[in-house]
């Protein structure tokens, strides 16, 4: 067997094995996360013996849930599982039909992006438990420790076993709210991986969204995300210059993944074609804008600057009017752009605010102005590429 066999097996069936064990477990995510552990390891040591087998996903699921029993007879916790300790565990006990295994793998995602987490623990456990990634590589991505991410998500599985944080997909009356942080965390994922440019964060915040795609099919929000994640990532290699950032009007637009435009553009058909298209499914379609556009001269800005109207009636926020000001100072110039953006009030803190008064101002004239502002948008950049990208804008004012 191959290192590759088994790297390809934890990356395909670790995250519906853990679902279904945790399940069986009722919910115990942190006995779950150790016994699917160890049924890898006995993996490694087995399939080099005998081979991959024809299931990997149904031999690591039996082996996890023998190895869940073995530790439930140790500790003497035999009273909810008389049953199950009494007869020896076989295939055929673990229903392996797609559309349970689908089920309990949305039940992991509702359960990783539970309220009563706090946002950090969420990705952190979603990337974990549902991406499969490993602790290395999620500290990798968030430039923790390892130590410290071991901890993070140890507080995390504990506080949804001791917290008994139900391992369940929503009641109807909770489903949008409860979903709409789902997808944000899907979202944050991606984002993370976009502005600090890690692939590896860009790629799992897509396959997360394939996945709900996948387990949700007429959710039209789902369909959006995911149109919204690829018409962006499409960008991506022409968004790195070495060391720097090449903004939107500088990309070169050949370089563009023109046949994930095509998939992203699909998807948004198919968002809008559902009812309930919202937020995400908005944002995608001034993505949508954006790619298709021949060139950086001739977007459509005015189609844009109304896009982000309609945003902000379905998801009002200052981050909104912000982006709407850019769009308006392409489309009518930058003193119309510059009245909006003085019109928005408590983001005195947020790089974008001050990056776009930058652009405006370098627009209109007003060198002195534009320095100041990329100054300030400079000090409040937490990135280092997004700041280094600011700072040369800054120098060739000059």
């Amino acid at each position: 067997m191959s290192a590759d066999s088994l790297e390809r097996a934890f990356r395909d069936e670790r995250g519906a094995v853990l679902a279904t064990i945790t399940r069986r477990l009722d919910g115990d995510l942190a006995l779950a996360e150790d016994v699917v552990q160890d049924a890898f390891v006995a993996a490694a040591v087995e399939w080099d013996r005998r081979g991959v087998p024809d299931r990997p996903g149904a031999w690591l699921t039996t082996t996890a849930w023998r190895k869940a029993l073995d530790r439930l007879r140790h500790q003497r916790v035999v009273d909810a599982h008389a049953l199950e300790l009494e007869e020896p565990v076989t295939y055929d006990e673990i229903d392996f039909e797609q559309s349970l295994l689908d089920d309990d793998q949305l039940r992991m995602l509702f359960t990783c992006c539970h309220p009563a987490l706090a946002p950090e623990a969420r990705m952190a456990l979603t990337l974990r438990s549902v991406a499969g990634l490993t602790v290395p590589e999620i500290a990798r991505a968030f430039i923790s420790s390892e130590e410290a991410m071991e901890r993070r998500l140890t507080r995390a599985r504990n506080k949804v076993s001791k917290g008994r944080i139900p391992f369940k997909v929503p009641s109807d009356d909770l489903l949008p709210e409860r979903l709409a942080g789902v997808l944000r965390v899907v979202y944050l994922v991606f984002n993370e991986g976009h502005a600090s440019t890690r692939e590896e964060l860009r790629a799992e915040g897509v396959r997360l969204a394939r996945l709900l795609v996948r387990l949700m099919p007429d959710v039209a929000e789902a369909y959006g995300l995911l149109a919204l994640l690829l018409l962006t990532d499409a960008r991506s290699p022409a968004r790195n210059r070495g060391a720097e950032l090449v903004s939107l009007e500088e990309q070169d637009r050949a370089r563009w993944d023109h046949t994930r435009i095509a998939e992203g553009v699909a998807v948004l058909e198919r968002a809008l074609r559902l009812p309930g298209a919202g937020a995400y499914s908005i944002q995608a379609a001034i993505a949508a804008l954006h790619d298709q556009a021949p060139s950086f001269a001739d977007t459509d800005w005015a189609q844009i600057a109304g896009l982000y109207v309609a945003l902000a009636r379905v998801d009002p926020s200052p981050v909104v009017t912000i982006n709407r000001a850019v769009a308006v100072g392409f489309a009518e110039g930058p003193a119309a752009g510059l009245a909006l953006l003085d019109a928005v009030e408590g983001l005195e803190r947020y790089q974008s605010l001050h990056a776009a008064r930058a652009e405006l101002l370098r627009r209109l004239g007003d060198v002195p102005g534009a320095d100041a502002a990329y100054q300030v948008a400079i000090s409040l950049s937490a990135h280092e590429k997004e700041r280094a990208a600011l700072e040369w804008k800054r120098a060739s004012l000059g």
